[in-house]
């Protein structure tokens, strides 16, 4: 279902509102999208809106992404928060306890990507833990050749599923999602108790919203394309404002 992009009020009440779970996805969501993964930049003030927020909330605020945990640190560096990677796989509570899902073999699919990226120089194979990205926004007209190669060898690993995003085709843990990583962080302190609101921009951040709203909190898609989402934002910029909106604000409902 498509929405007009006009919710941005309503964003910025749900982020100020100290009664609410804050929980954000990375790539197009917090931060543009870049050609390669690495190529990807935090805007000036977005660190310090995160921490003015989360200590606003309690620290009752997350990151659930598709990146490694580790990613995610170091391009906030030195904020440290909780933060779910590679879709729940990862996943560090607001109590410092960093979790590990088990994870099927996807050697195979690594192999195969490799393969794949040895042949055509525009692909770029992302390696995680229990995961493997294939990414081909330098080469888009090669999508139906990763698409076919990598269905093909997810279907030779037991409990692997195949995620289309954003030119990328990523091979993951069929057992975990976004989620079921926000699940988890709400049955703990200091997310316990509260609404969710989550903020994603793709199809990977769509077991979120499902989530959230199923919960009794709103899913904000950012960007265009079919969603289930509750609210849309336009860009990762009109998300942006929004934080720093929030941050700034004098005040904010219980």
């Amino acid at each position: 279902m498509m929405q007009a992009v006009d919710d941005d009020q309503t964003v910025l009440q749900l982020l100020g509102n100290r009664g609410w779970a804050v929980f954000l996805d990375f790539d197009g969501t917090l931060v543009d999208l870049a050609p390669t993964p690495d190529g990807v930049r935090v805007a000036p003030g977005v660190i310090e809106a995160l921490a003015l927020l989360a200590e606003r909330h309690g620290g009752a605020l997350a990151l659930i992404s598709g990146r490694p945990v580790a990613q995610i640190d170091a391009m906030l560096a030195p904020l440290v928060l909780p933060v779910a990677g590679v879709h729940g796989v990862e996943r560090r509570g607001a109590d410092g306890q960093f979790h590990v899902a088990a994870t099927p073999d996807v050697a195979p699919v690594l192999a195969r990507a490799r393969v794949l990226a040895a042949i055509y120089p525009g692909l770029l194979v992302e390696q995680k833990r229990g995961a493997v990205a294939l990414h081909y926004r330098l080469a888009p007209e090669l999508e139906p050749l990763c698409l076919q190669e990598m269905t093909a060898a997810v279907q030779a690993c037991p409990g692997v599923l195949l995620l289309h995003g954003k030119m990328v085709l990523e091979a993951k843990p069929a057992a975990t999602d976004k989620g079921g990583a926000i699940a988890a962080f709400m049955q703990e302190s200091p997310f316990a108790g509260r609404r969710p609101v989550f903020a994603g921009d793709d199809t990977t951040d769509e077991a979120g919203f499902a989530f959230v709203q199923q919960a009794g909190g709103q899913g904000v898609k950012v960007g265009s394309g079919p969603s289930a989402a509750s609210l849309r934002l336009a860009s990762p910029g009109t998300l942006r404002a929004a934080l720093l909106a929030a941050a700034v604000s004098p005040t904010s409902k219980e």
